[in-house]
């Protein structure tokens, strides 16, 4: 017998969460707008970046939201939104690279903050994606929770990436986006680090 599909069931996740890129490789394949990639760049990294807040807000909102289905549906699926957003990424990079068309274009670009920035983030998230798979997990044991440390570098060179787009000027969408994660973080450091705890009494 066929198994009966949830609407939460990965099958569905994982085209909802492909709808995105499949409108924009639709556009790119069809467009006759000569700067249609250059268009698609933004779009892409945006996606990006969202996944990868939604990947990393998952144990934060346990912490905080106790109990609560959501966050732990989310921690559950999150290994999804970071192969998600580690796709988008390759996707950012491949209409970046498209839309510059030469190597000298990209190799003069490269100091820019915001290209070298992405360009690193980027370089961090391969290894996370190849290693997702729960092969990877069983074999790599503690190092890959260690390698998946790495992740908050990589959340860390998006901000600047995005933020320092157009001399400054992106840091408004930036600040928007990374805000509620770098809130949900802090309050994981209060928690476990900084919030008083009740002394012990002594015998």
């Amino acid at each position: 017998m066929l198994r009966k599909l949830s609407f939460l069931d990965p099958y569905w996740l994982w085209l909802l969460l492909a709808l995105p890129a499949l409108g924009m490789s639709i556009e790119a394949m069809t467009s006759t707008n000569p700067r249609v990639f250059h268009i698609l760049v933004h779009p892409s990294g945006e996606f990006s970046a969202r996944f990868l807040i939604i990947t990393m807000m998952a144990s934060p909102l346990i912490l905080l939201l106790r109990g609560w289905r959501g966050p732990q549906w989310l921690k559950k699926n999150r290994r999804y939104f970071g192969v998600a957003s580690f796709g988008y990424a390759l996707l950012h990079t491949l209409f970046y690279v498209i839309d510059k068309s030469t190597l000298d274009t990209i190799m003069n670009e490269l100091p820019r903050l915001y290209i070298w920035t992405g360009w690193v983030a980027f370089l961090i998230f391969v290894p996370l994606a190849v290693t997702s798979a729960d092969f990877f997990v069983r074999k790599m044991g503690p190092w890959w929770k260690w390698l998946q440390r790495w992740t908050y570098a990589a959340a860390a060179l998006t901000l600047v990436h995005w933020a320092a787009l157009h001399n400054w000027n992106s840091w408004v969408p930036a600040a928007v986006h990374f805000g509620p994660l770098i809130a949900l973080e802090s309050y994981r450091v209060w928690y476990w680090y900084l919030r008083p705890r009740p002394k012990r009494s002594v015998a």
